[in-house]
């Protein structure tokens, strides 16, 4: 298998019920979806959390830094902590990748404007072929923007880019 699931930043903070990222329940259920499908066809699944400061609703150690209960890891899937946007930057997720032989990214999280598009650039830019999940992400409403609006603003500047796909017809073969 040389394609991957990459969950960004899904934590328990960004589904917390009382300032949950925009659309938190369908996009809950369509990752969830998207990760059984991945697990099914034995691709793997490599979970990123944002690790944030004292106080922070991501603070290391505290419950809204945990990967969100429903998607929660199983043994020997990837678990990597970053203090960036790009992924790449702050973990050693391209020498996790390449042990495993992937060449192929699914992403979809959090936060459209910030982790999403960072970790999708930094994965373009080290070769890899990325699949954005075009309703597999989201984030907070801005101050001259709404999150769907945002969302789609991310969709469109990589579209040229990468492949755009729902959810819904994500694969994992290959």
């Amino acid at each position: 298998m040389t394609t991957a699931l990459l969950l960004i930043d899904t934590q328990a903070n960004m589904f917390d019920p009382i300032t949950p990222v925009a659309g938190a329940v369908p996009l809950l259920v369509r990752l969830h979806e998207l990760q059984k499908r991945a697990r099914a066809a034995h691709a793997p699944v490599v979970f990123v959390r944002n690790t944030g400061g004292a106080g922070e609703p991501d603070e290391p150690g505290t419950p809204g830094w945990e990967v969100q209960t429903v998607l929660h890891p199983v043994p020997g899937e990837l678990v990597l902590d970053k203090s960036t946007n790009d992924t790449f930057e702050s973990t050693n997720l391209a020498g996790m990748l390449e042990a495993r032989g992937i060449r192929k990214l699914v992403i979809a999280g959090l936060q459209s404007e910030f982790c999403i598009r960072a970790t999708t650039l930094g994965a373009l830019a080290k070769g890899y072929e990325v699949t954005l999940v075009s309703d597999g992400h989201s984030t907070y409403d801005g101050r001259s923007l709404e999150a769907a609006e945002i969302t789609a603003s991310v969709n469109e500047e990589l579209s040229a880019r990468v492949t755009l796909l729902p959810a819904q017809l994500v694969t994992f073969a290959g």
